[in-house]
């Protein structure tokens, strides 16, 4: 290639506004409308919604919990600031259909709020769920920082060891791992843990060397994310070791950590009319069964 051709390539670049990779308008629409998931995001509120379970992460641990489909769940900030590591997979094939962060990213945006789906991966890439409700609403602040992040990976034992070299086996992904393995139900292993949504965490790249950055997690006692399940669902969630993220990980210091609130709902059966769950449209690719 010619060096005026390569400037004017990198000109070209230069000089054009962003494109939007893709063109989300075309995705299929929700099921039953904006309208419905509107009415979801306070059907607890108006008595339209029934709890069913309760659950409790312990400071520097995970749990794992069934979501049937059309049910709604919540993780809830119940007694200080804390973040979560959350993973989700198809309750029928955990092995095969989980959470696709990066996809996800890719939709809808870095940081996700009300309205956004969680995507599976492929060859499925469906909704596993849609966030119903988000109490931070946090949006962008002026360092370009959100909450609720897809681009950052969970914490995990191996990066840990690099920067510190000591052990430390209560990072998210650590977490995550046992709870999977430890699960009675459904036999997973490591490998199914995989990257995470980031629930409350602040995080954002810096703008001179556009670094993975986090700030002191905005949430208060009482916030919470709620999301209602598209299909049958496994989630499991860990309490970041990390507390609020106001320290680097492997910088040192004693981060407070804090137990976060897990909360499930059944939906009454009315207010879901013109709901079913998702399914997987393309199949000329596949090449295993659902």
């Amino acid at each position: 290639m010619s060096s005026s051709s390569s400037t004017s390539r990198r000109e070209l670049a230069r000089n054009t506004k962003p494109i939007p990779c893709y063109n989300v308008n075309s995705l299929p629409p929700k099921k039953g409308g904006d309208a419905l998931y509107q009415k979801l995001g306070t059907s607890v509120k108006d008595g339209k919604a029934t709890l069913i379970e309760t659950l409790v992460i312990p400071p520097r641990s995970a749990v794992s919990w069934k979501v049937p489909a059309g049910h709604l769940w919540r993780i809830v900030c119940t007694e200080g600031p804390q973040v979560a590591d959350m993973n989700c997979w198809n309750y029928h094939n955990p092995s095969g259909e989980r959470f696709y962060s990066s996809k996800t990213r890719q939709i809808h945006a870095t940081h996700l709020t009300t309205g956004d789906r969680l995507w599976s991966n492929m060859p499925f890439v469906r909704p596993l769920a849609t966030i119903t409700y988000d109490s931070i609403a946090y949006g962008f602040d002026d360092d370009g920082a959100g909450v609720h992040d897809v681009i950052g990976s969970r914490c995990d034992p191996y990066t840990n060891y690099l920067m510190t070299s000591e052990n430390f086996n209560y990072c998210c992904h650590s977490n995550l791992t046992r709870c999977s393995v430890q699960n009675k139900d459904i036999a997973l292993t490591e490998d199914d843990v995989h990257d995470v949504l980031n629930v409350f965490m602040c995080t954002g790249f810096t703008k001179d060397t556009h670094q993975y950055f986090t700030k002191p997690s905005p949430v208060d006692v009482g916030d919470y994310l709620e999301f209602l399940a598209e299909i049958d669902l496994l989630v499991s969630a860990s309490t970041c070791p990390q507390g609020d993220v106001s320290l680097a990980c492997g910088g040192g210091g004693e981060p407070k950590v804090y137990p976060l609130g897990v909360e499930i709902y059944k939906v009454d059966e009315q207010l879901l009319g013109g709901w079913s769950p998702s399914e997987v449209r393309y199949s000329g690719n596949t090449t295993r069964g659902e």
